[in-house]
């Protein structure tokens, strides 16, 4: 047995030799002040309990991030381990429940497709089609062309039929065929970042640099973000990958380059 059950609660079971238990704080809840309870190591090094790690997942998945990263600061510092664990050590660690674990494993197959694969339905026939040039809007849906007896190929865009020449990564030639997203960048309302010093007048709306997935910051902690979809973490106010940002200012003050302006295209993604 892992656990031991109090008052619903997930406990470890001391007497798990499996497991390498620690007496100190929960690396997961910065407050922890709590001695009773039993901490166990991950790989990292970093202590939990069943409850800390297991809500810390699930709030990534709710995020729609599907691998697993120590949020855990590094002793004495601001930078954050960013250990991956593996769904294996994170289930048995978390000591997940049936239903759990079939939350989680559904959640990550659907998150893990909508990452490596690019897919909609086809506004005619209604079946999915991938698009696997992102830099090409035109899509080619092969049930409709088997069935009409010609080329049929719709707007990625509009999911309108496609009008005018191709390839084309901007629009195609239908009125109205505009990127929604690239319109929210354009015209968002600015915020501010309470956390960090000196960081007001930012758009509250950004795309990823490196993969073009459109993100909003929470208002709350430092100025970095971590994209739901290519995980790259990025600075939401110079728009820097943090490793870059870090070398001129840190988490909680403001970029030596200001507030990046409003994007005015979105980055494609080249995954490789």
């Amino acid at each position: 047995m892992t656990t031991q059950q109090q008052e619903g609660e997930k406990r470890y079971d001391p007497g798990d030799t499996t497991l390498k238990f620690v007496n100190r704080q929960d690396d997961l809840d910065p407050l922890d002040d709590d001695t009773e309870t039993l901490k166990a190591e991950m790989s990292c090094g970093h202590a939990v309990t069943p409850e800390s790690l297991t809500g810390w997942c699930r709030s990534l998945l709710d995020q729609s991030q599907f691998q697993f990263l120590c949020p855990a600061l590094e002793d004495g510092t601001f930078v954050k381990c960013g250990a991956e664990w593996s769904y294996q050590e994170v289930r048995r660690l978390a000591v997940l429940t049936t239903e759990e674990m079939e939350h989680f494993e559904k959640t990550l197959a659907a998150l893990a497709a909508a990452r490596y694969c690019e897919y909609k339905s086809c506004p005619v026939c209604e079946t999915f089609v991938e698009r696997e040039d992102l830099t090409n809007l035109s899509v080619l849906c092969t049930v409709c062309t088997a069935d009409k007896g010609q080329r049929y190929e719709f707007c990625w865009q509009c999911l309108k039929q496609w009008k005018g020449p191709a390839p084309r990564s901007d629009r195609c030639d239908n009125d109205g065929c505009i990127n929604q997203d690239l319109e929210l960048l354009k015209n968002c309302e600015t915020t501010s970042l309470p956390q960090v010093a000196g960081v007001t007048d930012c758009p509250s709306i950004r795309a990823c640099p490196t993969c073009g997935q459109r993100v909003e910051h929470d208002k709350t902690g430092c100025k970095n973000i971590l994209c739901p979809r290519c995980n790259k973490e990025f600075c939401f106010v110079c728009l820097k990958l943090t490793e870059e940002c870090l070398d001129t200012s840190s988490y909680f003050t403001a970029c030596t380059e200001g507030v990046a302006p409003r994007q005015t295209s979105i980055p494609t993604w080249h995954r490789n």
